[in-house]
């Protein structure tokens, strides 16, 4: 009995070893549960991120987001028609039944993949990356402006600890591999920068 209880020990140990080298090799620390937690309140109810970077389809009680393409933005597979001209207003706007492409005097804008996925998604991003997007509304804190619909200029007055809370719950979700395509500028305007 004594020797099974050793041998046990050993292989326990073995694991949590092993476990300690994975974590360390790969360069990722275990998330704090708390944090994430509060991440994954602030992403599905506070924030409403769902109403746009998650795909809609139609359900048997009308529209409703596609869980099963979870923030994972506007579906690299639709193929849209050009957008309609925008008007100088009141109407100035348009968007796609799937909620994630959108229309207005700034061209098109494709809501992006928030999955961990490192080819389509913020997998390559970092947590500065991250709060320094929504403290300068340019993409990765120094890239393309973000444009509407994203509400940025109120995502900028959340705290650090909140976006922080916010990143790593996004980073514990499934990952999605889907391209979105780049925003389309108005017509007879250069390309957006990347």
């Amino acid at each position: 009995m004594r020797r099974l209880r050793s041998i046990a020990f050993v292989l326990a140990g073995s694991c949590l070893l092993l476990a300690a080298t994975f974590w360390t090799a790969t360069g990722q620390d275990k998330p704090d549960q708390k944090l994430v937690n509060r991440g994954k309140y602030l992403v599905n109810a506070g924030a409403g991120c769902n109403d746009c970077h998650t795909p809609w389809k139609m359900g048997p009680k009308g529209p409703e987001p596609d869980m099963t393409r979870f923030l994972s933005g506007h579906p690299q597979d639709m193929a849209l028609p050009p957008a309609p001209v925008p008007s100088p207003g009141p109407w100035i706007g348009s968007f796609a039944a799937s909620m994630t492409a959108w229309a207005g005097p700034w061209g098109v804008s494709f809501t992006r993949n928030l999955t961990p996925d490192k080819e389509s998604g913020l997998g390559d991003w970092t947590e500065a990356n991250f709060i320094a997007t929504f403290r300068t509304g340019k993409r990765m804190g120094k890239g393309r402006d973000i444009l509407p619909p994203m509400p940025w200029q109120v995502f900028k007055n959340l705290t650090d600890n909140d976006l922080k809370a916010m990143f790593a719950y996004l980073k514990t979700i499934p990952a999605v591999k889907n391209k979105v395509p780049e925003p389309i500028p108005p017509a007879g305007q250069p390309a957006y920068p990347k």
